[in-house]
């Protein structure tokens, strides 16, 4: 081996080492970049993603809590109402306590799209986009795209149409391609860009925030599962505002990765 590409491994072994230390640190894993076609309502194209860290895990209860101790004002009786509806919270019976009931290292839910803007920034991270989420989202436990499967999308499908397990621990679903959990059967997910997609007038019309999003029964014998899955999600992204505190809607952050020309 020449000392031309002696030199190239050896980058390449250096930012390998220190991906990998910084997920450990941070409880990251590297999502490696590539191409795909999302779902945009009836218009797709090909999207380039770029490599990112993202969190193993959902953000828990007990992780927002120290955020909200930290900074106050984003506690239950502080936040101003420009930032969070009347639902922020909700299960919160003060300020700073996780209630009975919910488990501290379960999904944080009921927080507002600023608010979990706000968390990642905290964090020195940001919110995922849209199109990064659903480039990760599109792995199953084997490999990195397994949209075409039809399991994997009955599993997705099964799972919207109860949508009910935001008090479970993270973790509780499955790991994924990547070696992140729960992106699918835990909670639903604030992205950066999620009202970037818009579907169409009645998707946007106020309905009551908890009901009426996470019914997925009468697509389970669809034949298209992947557009069906995918197009729910666009969907619901396309109901909510960044307001809205939603009891089965949490976030997780990413970083950039940043390379070496």
């Amino acid at each position: 081996m020449n000392s031309f590409y002696k030199k190239i491994f050896a980058s390449c072994l250096f930012l390998a080492i220190q991906f990998t230390a910084i997920a450990q640190k941070d409880n990251m894993v590297l999502v490696k970049g590539g191409e795909f076609i999302p779902l945009y309502g009836v218009d797709s194209m090909t999207v380039k993603v770029s490599s990112f860290l993202m969190d193993v895990y959902p953000v828990t209860n007990s992780e927002y809590q120290k955020f909200v101790i930290e900074h106050p004002k984003w506690q239950k009786s502080q936040v101003l109402k420009l930032y969070a509806d009347d639902s922020y919270l909700t299960d919160w019976k003060n300020d700073t306590t996780i209630p009975e009931g919910l488990l501290p290292n379960a999904p944080i839910t009921s927080v507002s799209w600023f608010a979990a803007k706000a968390y990642c920034e905290y964090e020195g991270k940001r919110l995922p986009t849209v199109d990064e989420w659903e480039f990760a989202a599109m792995a199953d436990e084997t490999t990195a795209d397994a949209r075409k499967k039809e399991d994997y999308n009955k599993f997705i499908l099964g799972w919207y149409e109860t949508a009910n397990s935001a008090k479970k621990p993270v973790g509780s679903a499955f790991k994924n391609f990547w070696g992140i959990y729960d992106l699918h059967g835990s909670v639903w997910e604030w992205t950066l860009d999620f009202n970037s997609v818009l579907i169409s007038g009645e998707s946007r019309q106020d309905v009551d925030k908890d009901s009426n999003r996470f019914c997925g029964s009468a697509a389970v014998g669809a034949s298209d599962l992947m557009n069906y899955a995918a197009f729910m999600r666009y969907a619901f992204r396309g109901s909510v505002k960044a307001r809205y505190s939603i009891k089965n809607l949490g976030f997780r952050c990413i970083k950039d990765v940043a390379t070496e020309q």
